[in-house]
């Protein structure tokens, strides 16, 4: 070490391809299974396959039988009663976002829950009803089961709607949504597709969940004021539904707006109360349970239904329902929305589970968590639940309570069990109004998400972007259209992002063997006569075109223009050879006839049509200077070779491998050398199998790095003294 500085000394030799082959002893077998290997491979049966087999199908085997009873109860316990108290409110609520009576978010809370503690791989992730796939839900329900197909007319010419039956078909419609959505969540973890969710970006997510926390927020308005807005369908639904509701709000009930609002006001003051004293508070305050108590027994007692008319849960029939078979027709009419369900609940999911196992330190297995969401649909669809996944707020109050595995929604579920065979009938005089408050709550840390936007204005505008064409599409054109419109604009980033990349020509810093983009480091020097040029991405069909204008454009070497110039001047030497040719032919033509009038047979005339014109002007000369002062131009101020750093580049097409050639053959008639660097193993493979390599393209135009190929490239024009880096860095040469 000298003064502050650290510098290192490497000594060795000049590598290509072919030596770096010798020198690191490149395999020449692969190390992949066969297919046959692998397929006796998964056909062989031993105990400790089948118990790993079990293991990961069922991994509450693996963690379960050594579960610290003295550790994790007390935790687990009291983390259970906290997520349980949260999931009774929650899920009657939820259930009003998903047109269903609230005794089915109970049984959405109780039977998914018991699946996924025994087939899921998170210890922390709180499993139920959740706001966004409770809209998404709603909007299938309401949209296959109007109110309109469901009216009776009445005695005086009136209609009414026949509420049972509506509501009764509704939950066939959502338990056959549920079991699809399952059925799609197992298949894709079934067959290894966990990374799909990587096509969602977390601008993405964030962007459609507070889209659809809108979507929410109005259609829970009418609770709130208690008005009967008309339902639309369709692109711009929620803004036609916007406006009903304001225009319905003269006929507000005066006495829900008041129930609505002092409910609200206890749940905000409440909550943040929580939120400032959680690190005080043991447990946080139930306030969600002891509004939905206090409101029940203040509506009971006082006769709110009957004097003012304020609208109610209603009966909630005890006990459990057993299973029944879902109506397989609605699957054709719900395949589209059962995918998008799958989707959206998958990504919820999974990332919050990786957020949690980050943070305490063990894995999540995205594969089986699809098989354990799809399995918990699938299961519960049969109980007459909806559609189910992660919910942040459980999640936070699970872990922060002391919740160490997922004993805790094991303890939760029995909460609800209990609710719901002895104590669901008391809650039949809640207001609904008091749910819909609840879930305007519970909107709070999605709507927190729009301050993304000035975040991501200073970070990245193509990830706002995403964010803004999400939040946007969800608002217009409804959960299912917007997701998918801003799945594909996604995609369309990605494209635009490989197709645009940045180019860059590369200069030799000073005393290092770095080289670095000369536009954006000053000290990065070209090398004289050599041109070294690296794109931003890997090169592939999409940008292949762009690839090689935008290296002509860098290096100033004008291909089109240098052959053009070149078979000109190939023609015109042509030419004049011809024409050379034929005035030796003349000139012997003119000595025979010499010889014969020597001889006396021309009486000593002589036929001057043979005699060559001496006058002929040095035309072709002149043009051949001008053609090769033309030539250096387009040349790029006399480079003599190009390097092209492929280290960006992680796999090569048919496309790639065309340009390459192209590039090797155009440049090499032109007597410009071509050198590729930073080729990777695979896409050093990846060429040979294409049949790139030939005997004009040796491997011997493949170096390790752009300092390796510099130095080949200055010792082959007799330049080896030529010092690039200043410290003593010694490179030895084989001669190539």
């Amino acid at each position: 070490v000298r003064g502050q500085q650290r510098e290192y000394i490497v000594q060795r030799e000049v590598l290509d391809e072919l030596r770096l082959d010798e020198v690191a002893q490149k395999r020449t077998w692969t190390t992949k299974p066969t297919l046959g290997e692998r397929l006796r491979e998964s056909l062989s049966f031993s105990v400790l396959k089948l118990k790993q087999i079990l293991f990961s199908w069922f991994p509450v085997l693996g963690w379960l039988p050594h579960y610290p009873i003295r550790e994790y109860a007390v935790g687990d316990v009291m983390s259970g009663c906290s997520v349980g108290i949260m999931h009774l409110p929650q899920g009657m609520a939820y259930a009003l976002l998903a047109s269903l009576r609230p005794v089915f978010g109970l049984y959405t809370s109780f039977y998914p829950v018991l699946v996924y503690f025994i087939f899921g791989t998170s210890r922390h992730i709180s499993v139920g009803t959740f706001a966004v796939i409770s809209i998404m839900i709603g909007s299938v329900t309401e949209r296959l089961a109007p109110d309109s197909d469901f009216i009776v007319n009445g005695t005086n010419g009136t209609g009414s709607v026949d509420i049972d039956e509506r509501d009764a078909y509704r939950v066939q419609i959502a338990c056959s949504l549920t079991v699809l959505t399952g059925i799609f969540q197992i298949l894709l973890g079934v067959v290894r597709f966990g990374f799909v969710v990587t096509y969602l970006s977390e601008p993405l997510v964030r962007g459609y969940t507070t889209g659809s926390a809108c979507h929410v927020c109005v259609s829970q308005l009418k609770y709130l004021f208690g008005v009967t807005p008309a339902r639309f369908s369709g692109p711009l639904s929620l803004i036609y539904t916007l406006v009903d509701l304001c225009r319905l709000l003269p006929q507000t009930q005066v006495p829900e707006l008041v129930v609505s609002l002092v409910a609200l006001a206890v749940l905000i003051v409440v909550k943040e109360l929580n939120t400032y004293y959680r690190k005080k508070l043991p447990l946080p305050i139930p306030i969600e349970l002891i509004v939905i108590i206090a409101a029940t027994m203040i509506t009971h007692f006082c006769g709110l239904p009957d004097k003012y008319d304020i609208d109610v849960v209603g009966e909630i029939p005890s006990g459990l329902k057993a299973p029944r078979v879902p109506d397989a027709t609605l699957f054709s009419k719900v395949i589209g929305d059962a995918f998008a369900v799958a989707i959206v609940g998958y990504a919820i999911n999974i990332s919050l589970g990786k957020t949690f196992a980050l943070k305490h330190g063990y894995k999540v297995d995205s594969n089986q968590e699809l098989v354990a969401l799809g399995l918990s649909n699938t299961v519960g669809g049969f109980f007459q639940c909806y559609s189910v996944t992660s919910s942040l707020s459980r999640s936070l109050v699970q872990e922060s309570t002391g919740g160490k595995t997922q004993v805790a929604g094991l303890v939760s579920s029995i909460i609800v069990l209990i609710t719901v065979l002895k104590i669901g009938s008391l809650f039949e005089d809640l207001p609904k109004a008091v749910l819909s408050t609840i879930v305007f709550v519970n909107l709070k840390g999605m709507f927190k998400q729009f301050m993304d936007v000035p975040m991501l204005w200073r970070t990245n505008k193509v990830d706002l972007l995403v964010w803004l064409v999400t939040f946007t599409s969800t608002i217009l054109f409804n959960l299912d259209l917007g997701l998918a419109i801003s799945i594909g604009f996604s995609m369309l980033t990605i494209i635009f992002r490989t197709q645009l990349p940045r180019y860059s020509i590369l200069g030799n810093v000073p005393g290092t063997e770095l080289y670095l983009d000369t536009n954006t480091y000053q000290e990065a020097k070209e090398i004289p006569g050599i041109k070294i040029f690296r794109s931003s991405t890997t090169l592939c069909y999409t940008n292949a075109e762009m690839y090689l204008e935008v290296l002509q454009e860098k290096s100033g070497i004008e291909i089109g223009k240098l052959l053009t110039a070149k078979r000109k001047q190939d023609a015109k030497q042509k030419r004049k050879q011809e024409k050379e040719r034929k005035k030796g032919q003349e000139n012997i033509t003119v000595i025979s006839l010499k010889e014969t009038a020597v001889n006396g047979f021309s009486k000593g005339q002589v036929n001057r049509s043979y005699h060559p014109d001496t006058t002929m002007s040095d035309s072709d000369s002149d043009t051949g200077c001008h053609g090769n002062e033309e030539n250096e131009e387009a040349s790029g101020s006399h480079t003599q070779s190009i390097i092209l750093d492929l280290s960006t580049t992680s796999f090569v097409d048919t496309v790639t491998v065309k340009t390459l050639k192209n590039i090797f053959r155009d440049f090499e008639e032109v007597d410009l050398s071509v050198y590729l660097v930073g080729c990777q193993a695979c896409i050093v493979e990846q060429l040979e199998k294409a049949g790139f390599f030939s005997e004009s393209i040796p491997k011997s135009r493949l170096f390790i790095t752009v300092h390796d190929a510099v130095l080949h490239i200055l010792k082959k024009r007799g330049e080896a003294d030529f010092v690039l880096v200043s410290h003593q860095v010694h490179s030895f040469h084989n001669d190539l």
